[in-house]
This record gives C-alpha cells, sequence and structure tokens, in this order.
C-alpha cells in the first residue's frame, strides 16, 4: 500500500512540475473557424437546395503582436468547416487577420460569389476561444432550371 501512495504522490509531484514549466503559463491558444457553402440557386440565401462543400481550399493569414506573417492553408470537412488553430507564448499571439477562399474542387459549384474575396479581421479573442467567419459562397455557373 506504501508503495502505492508513493508513486501517486511522484506522478502528483510529476504534473505539478509540468504546469509550473516555464512558458507553459504563458502560451496562447487561438482558433478561427469558418464554413464553406454552395448557393445553388445564386439567390444569396441558404435555402434547401443549398449545400455545404467538402474539401474547399480556405488561406488564412495572420500577423502576430511582434510582426510575424504566419500563413494557414486550411480545408474543409464534410459538414462544410474549416479551422485553422495556434498556440504560442502570449506575446506572440494573432493581432489581425485575413481569411480568403482559394478553390472549390466541385466542377458544379465553383464560382466565388464576388462579395467573398476575402475578410479582413482583428483577433481580440482570450486564449482557448474562437472567431467565427461569416461563410464563403460558391455558386453554379448556371442556376438550374429548378431555381
Amino acid at each position: 500500500m506504501d508503495s502505492m501512495m508513493g508513486k501517486l504522490v511522484m506522478g502528483l509531484v510529476v504534473v505539478v512540475a509540468i504546469f509550473e514549466a516555464p512558458g507553459v503559463v504563458d502560451a496562447w491558444t487561438g482558433e478561427i473557424r469558418g464554413r464553406v457553402v454552395c448557393d445553388v440557386c445564386a439567390d444569396s440565401s441558404i435555402g434547401p437546395e443549398d449545400h455545404v462543400l467538402e474539401g474547399a481550399e480556405v488561406a488564412v493569414l495572420c500577423i502576430t503582436k511582434s510582426g510575424e506573417v504566419v500563413n494557414y492553408q486550411a480545408f474543409t470537412n464534410s459538414k462544410g468547416f474549416y479551422t485553422v488553430a495556434e498556440t504560442m507564448p502570449e506575446s506572440e499571439r494573432w493581432d489581425a487577420c485575413l481569411a480568403r477562399p482559394i478553390s472549390s474542387f466541385h466542377t458544379s459549384c465553383n464560382h466565388l460569389n464576388q462579395a467573398n474575396n476575402g475578410i479582413k479581421f482583428s483577433y481580440k479573442r482570450p486564449s482557448g476561444y474562437f472567431h467565427a467567419v461569416k461563410p464563403f459562397v460558391y455558386r453554379h455557373q448556371y442556376a438550374p432550371s429548378y431555381c
């Protein structure tokens, strides 16, 4: 029993030492999320005929508080969402970002809405929170006859 208690105490000491390690307390984590959709009828509203685009490519360019430029590439999942996340020192956290769509690999829905060339935003979220970007919208070259 004493051996078991000794191992438990030693494990607790190691866990405390990890959390008190230099730099860990000063870490900052940020996340940027967004969605890419296909506006089938090009009516600028999301309806039952519209769908998400899996595999669409998005670029996110951020400038840190220290002036470093960081470029991220993301692809949408099966629900049309993309995520960019980073952990860095608080002093080098993101200050401002630009998210922009790069391409849609869906041949039937690959024309980007002109209003969606990119979205600039200041990143003011505290560590552990995310910033949501409004959806990027692609459309068909020609709207289907049922529209």
